[in-house]
């Protein structure tokens, strides 16, 4: 007597279900992956974008705030003062740290730029030289320092100033002035809150400390939250 051995398997079915199964959990699968990478890239271009408003922070905060009162001696008897400013552009006299391994003080130029990229703050920087009209002969080419963006605005507040208001530019002056606003928009609409440096000396070369705390303090008790 011949015995028939039973063959078990799966049935067709069973498999036609087990490859449905599968490929939900696959599909399944990748959509989280797909989503995890979309919330590191936005972490990321966030980060970036809070580094980008840090450094222009340091920049103005580090360079700006210890602005010196210098003038240039030029031709023909002039006698300015070199920090002028404008609603869109500011020269200001300044040093590095000693870190940067450039000594001496240095003349900064900020300026609003149109590039093929769009509107970019830059800033260029030279050697500070009363004795060549206030700027050395060594000129360097102006670098990035934010952009793209939609707006870039400048306002200053003067010393020992009582109930007045914001200044849209500040040429031919004497003094430097106490305060300066800075507004900038980003091109994706970030918000960027105003950033106010005061500054660290604001009268002429000279001029008497304790006036100037005075002064200081007479602004900044005049002003709540510029």
């Amino acid at each position: 007597m011949i015995k028939h051995r039973q063959i078990t398997g799966f049935t067709l079915i069973e498999v036609l279900i087990a490859m449905s199964l599968l490929s939900v959990m696959v599909l399944l699968l990748f959509a989280s992956l797909k989503i995890g990478a979309e919330s590191w890239g936005q972490g990321e271009e966030k980060v970036s974008k809070v580094n980008d408003i840090a450094v222009v922070y340091n920049f103005f905060q580090s360079y700006l705030s210890s602005a010196q009162p210098q003038f240039s001696d030029g031709k023909n008897d002039e006698h300015s003062l070199l920090f002028q400013g404008g609603d869109q552009h500011l020269q200001f006299v300044s040093s590095f740290p000693a870190s940067a391994g450039r000594a001496g003080l240095q003349l900064f130029n900020v300026f609003l730029a149109q590039t093929e990229q769009g509107p970019y703050i830059k800033v260029s920087v030279t050697p500070f030289d009363p004795a060549k009209d206030g700027v050395s002969a060594d000129n360097e080419e102006a670098v990035d320092l934010f952009g793209p963006i939609e707006s870039f605005n400048l306002q200053y507040w003067p010393i020992g100033t009582e109930g007045g208001d914001w200044e849209d530019e500040w040429l031919n002056k004497e003094v430097m002035p106490r305060l300066v606003k800075i507004k900038i928009i980003p091109e994706n609409d970030m918000y960027w809150p105003d950033m106010v440096i005061e500054l660290k000396v604001t009268g002429k070369p000279g001029d008497d400390n304790d006036e100037l705390d005075t002064d200081r303090d007479e602004q900044q008790s005049g002003v709540a939250t510029p």
